[in-house]
C-alpha cells in the first residue's frame, strides 16, 4: 500500500489468499476504499469465507473476463498468484493504465509471532519507522497506558486492539496473564504486538515477556524505543550529560523502596540519577540520599507529563523538592532527575535552550 496517497472511494482489487492478503485487505478497509477480493485458484488460495466488507467477484477464466474486471477498477494489489495469472494481471493492468501494486503476504505459518514495540514517551513523532512497520502488519495489539495510542487505528488497520495497561496500585490484567494471551494469540497462528511505552527493555517487563514467548516456542522480536528517561528530561531542556560537568548518567526505578547501599553506590558514583517511576518513594529518596552524603543543595526536577500538552516541571534542590512536590501535587507519570545538570534549564545555557527548541518542535 502506498503510504501518503487517499484511497477513500477508490475501487481497489485485492489479489492472494484471504490468509496472506488479511493485512491488505484490512488496510485498504480502513483507508476507505472498496475492495474486492480474488482469493483464488492458486496453490495457497482454498476456498475461504469473505472478509467482512468485502465484495467477491467471480474468478476470471479468461482473459476477456480479466480485462473486464481490472478495467472496472482503479489498483489491483497481487499479495500472491500463480505467474501465469500474474502475467495476465500485469499485461491487463498496462492495456487498461490501471494502477499495479505488489503488497507483502502476511504470515500463513502456523504459528504466528510476538514483536515487543517501544512506543516512546507518548508522542506520535518519537516512534519509530520500525514500530510503525511492526504495528502495520499486526493482527492484533495488546497495548498500555503509556505508549502512543491515540491513532492506533491509523497505524494498525484493522488489527484487533486490547488494552492491558497497568497504572500504579492497579493492574487490570496481571502480567502473566498478558503474557499468556500474547502467547495465545501467537499459537493461533496471529502476528503479536506488544505496544509498551519508552523501551521495553527499561523497566518495561519486556525480559520477562521474551521469555514467556520462548518458553512456549513463539518468535519474538524486540524493537527498542526512545526511552523517558533521557528524552523527558531533554524535554524539559535538561540534558543527562553535559561537558564539564558530568560524563555519566544512572537509570533506576522508584517503584520499590532503595536501599541504603543502593544509595551509598549512587552518592559514590556522581553524575546524574533519572529516577522513573519514583513519585511514590520520592521523600525515602532524598532523605537517603542527604543522609548517605549527598550535598543538599544538589539541582532535582520533576518533570510530569513528559511530552504531553500538559507537560510540567517542578524545580528545587534536594532539601526543598519533597516538600515542593507535595504543595505543587506532583503526580505520576513523572521523571525524577537528580544533578548539576537540572541547573542548565533553570538558569537557561544555551545547550538547555537549545533542547527545549527542539521539544517544542517535536510537540508541535
Amino acid at each position: 500500500m502506498s503510504a501518503g496517497l487517499d484511497f477513500s472511494g477508490k475501487r481497489v482489487l485485492v489479489v492472494g489468499g484471504a490468509h496472506a492478503a488479511r493485512r491488505v485487505l484490512a488496510r485498504y478497509l480502513a483507508a476507505g476504499a472498496t475492495v474486492y477480493h480474488l482469493a483464488g485458484p492458486g496453490p495457497h488460495s482454498p476456498a475461504v469465507r469473505p472478509a467482512p466488507g468485502v465484495h467477491t467477484p467471480v474468478f476470471p477464466r479468461s482473459v476477456g473476463a480479466w480485462d473486464a474486471l481490472i478495467a472496472a477498477v482503479d489498483l489491483v494489489a497481487v499479495v500472491e498468484t500463480t505467474p501465469p495469472t500474474d502475467a495476465v494481471i500485469a499485461a491487463a493492468c498496462g492495456r487498461h493504465r490501471t494502477w499495479l501494486s505488489r503488497e507483502t503476504a502476511a504470515s500463513t505459518a502456523p504459528i504466528g509471532s510476538v514483536t515487543l514495540v517501544g512506543g516512546g514517551p507518548g508522542l506520535e513523532s518519537l516512534l519509530t519507522v520500525g514500530a510503525l512497520a511492526a504495528l502495520n502488519a499486526a493482527d492484533i495489539v495488546y497495548y498500555d497506558r503509556l505508549g502512543p495510542t491515540d491513532r492506533l487505528d491509523v497505524w494498525a488497520p484493522g488489527a484487533e486492539q486490547i488494552d492491558v495497561g497497568k497504572a500504579p496500585g492497579h493492574h487490570a490484567i496481571p502480567q502473566r496473564d498478558a503474557e499468556r494471551m500474547m502467547v495465545a494469540s501467537a499459537l493461533a497462528g496471529l502476528t503479536v504486538v506488544r505496544l509498551k511505552g519508552g523501551d521495553p527493555f527499561v523497566f518495561g517487563r519486556g525480559g520477562e515477556e521474551v521469555i514467556a514467548c520462548r518458553a512456549a516456542g513463539v518468535p519474538v522480536t524486540v524493537i527498542s524505543g526512545v526511552t523517558s528517561a533521557i528524552a523527558v528530561p531533554a524535554a524539559a531542556g535538561i540534558p543527562v550529560t553535559h561537558r564539564e560537568i558530568t560524563r555519566m548518567f544512572t537509570v533506576i526505578s522508584g517503584h520499590a523502596p532503595i536501599s541504603d547501599t543502593e544509595l551509598t553506590h549512587l552518592v559514590g558514583l556522581g553524575g546524574t540519577i533519572v529516577v522513573l517511576m519514583g513519585i511514590g518513594t520520592l521523600q525515602q529518596l532524598v532523605a537517603g540520599l542527604t543522609r548517605l552524603g549527598m550535598r543538599t543543595d544538589m539541582p532535582v526536577a520533576i518533570v510530569e507529563r513528559g511530552f504531553a500538552h500538559d507537560q510540567r516541571t517542578t524545580l528545587g534542590r534536594l532539601d526543598s523538592i519533597a516538600a515542593l512536590a507535595a504543595h505543587a501535587g506532583v503526580r505520576s507519570p513523572a521523571v525524577v532527575v537528580i544533578g548539576d545538570v537540572v541547573a542548565l534549564a533553570a538558569h537557561g545555557d544555551d545547550t538547555a535552550a537549545d533542547l527545549l527548541r527542539e521539544a517544542a518542535t517535536l510537540a508541535t
